[in-house]
């Protein structure tokens, strides 16, 4: 059998040549030769298997250039970037890595919330600017007591459930707003279910959102979204850009109908530097000081976590391809049989 390993961003692939060994054999195209060639014809025709890694590219060529294909994973948690109706059709089952950093992305969760509720990095540069000067507890404007807080969970699956646990554990209230969850989990969780998503935004002291990317979520936290945001809600992103509405977004905080944002993930990435909030970052503008906080959609990352998901990824394909096994398959609405 033969897998491709496409946009392979990794310095070696020690991991992955460890799971493949005595079962297939693998094609490596690097993420940097990719920007220059394709991966051959005879590869594609070749393929029983397929890993494919960034979240902003897509594989090389058409369905009919992967006659053999049988498996299709993408390296990570999110898949919007597969075609994966169009896969099933051709009989391709597509998969992801769900589990591998859930741990990581609910605690970066966590952090971008401490980070502005409890100030740690408007006083971090604030005494890099001026030790002595800035010497104070006044440098950090969205500081708030979390006990008693109300932690809104957009998207109650498991890295939002993961992050609801850790809010739990200081002190906060849990409430969320997940339809595809079914009846019951608000008991099981211990945490206010609501029915709507306006609902949420009303009572909530921080809203953290987990949902996938999806037709039905892109721009989902919309300017009448927020519109209905507890005054001083905080909100943080660590699951995809395309969810908050950048401009509604900027427009809340420079309203200060929004306390503040904790980002990881934006619509463009990496970030546009001409988007006004970007930009309005960037030039340390004194409406957004202290109230914004950016990191480089590095939620998932931790050595551990690569490791996991490194080698999830292929022995996910291998068995489909070896036993048929459909474990974290995406897209078995649109699967035909297996050719």
């Amino acid at each position: 059998m033969l897998v491709i390993l496409s946009n392979f961003p990794h310095t070696d692939d020690k991991i992955e040549q460890e799971v493949a060994r005595g079962r297939c054999e693998l094609f490596i195209q690097t993420l940097d030769e990719s920007k220059n060639s394709k991966t051959p014809l005879e590869i594609r025709a070749r393929a029983d298997g397929m890993v494919h890694h960034p979240a902003n590219t897509t594989p090389d060529g058409d369905f009919a250039d992967y006659p053999k294909l049988r498996a299709l994973l993408r390296s990570g948690v999110g898949f919007d970037n597969l075609d994966v109706a169009g896969w099933g059709a051709q009989g391709v089952a597509v998969f992801n890595v769900p589990d591998y950093g859930t741990s990581e992305v609910a605690d970066h969760a966590i952090a971008l919330m401490l980070s502005l509720a409890r100030g740690t990095s408007s006083y971090h540069e604030k005494l890099r600017d001026d030790i002595v000067g800035n010497w104070t507890h006044r440098k950090a404007p969205v500081v708030r007591r979390l006990r008693g807080a109300t932690f809104g969970v957009v998207g109650l699956g498991r890295i939002g459930l993961a992050a609801a646990l850790r809010a739990r554990s200081f002190g906060m209230d849990l409430a969320f707003f997940d339809p595809l969850q079914p009846s019951g989990m608000e008991i099981a969780v211990g945490a206010r279910r609501m029915k709507s998503l306006n609902d949420l935004m009303a009572i909530s002291d921080v809203i953290s959102v987990h949902a996938p990317s999806s037709p039905e979520t892109v721009g989902l936290i919309s300017a009448e979204a927020l519109s209905h945001a507890k005054p001083g809600m905080i909100i943080v992103n660590t699951a995809r850009g395309a969810i908050i509405d950048l401009d509604a977004l900027t427009e809340g905080l420079r309203s200060g109908r929004l306390g503040a944002a904790g980002l990881d993930v934006l619509p463009v990435e990496p970030a546009d530097a001409a988007h006004p909030l970007i930009k309005a970052w960037l030039a340390r503008e004194p409406w957004l000081d202290g109230r914004f906080t950016l990191s480089p959609h590095a939620a998932f990352y931790s050595p551990d976590a690569l490791v996991d998901m490194r080698t999830r990824s292929v022995e996910t394909v291998l068995a489909h391809l070896e036993t048929g096994s459909l474990a974290n398959c995406v897209n078995l609405h649109h699967l035909k049989p297996a050719k």
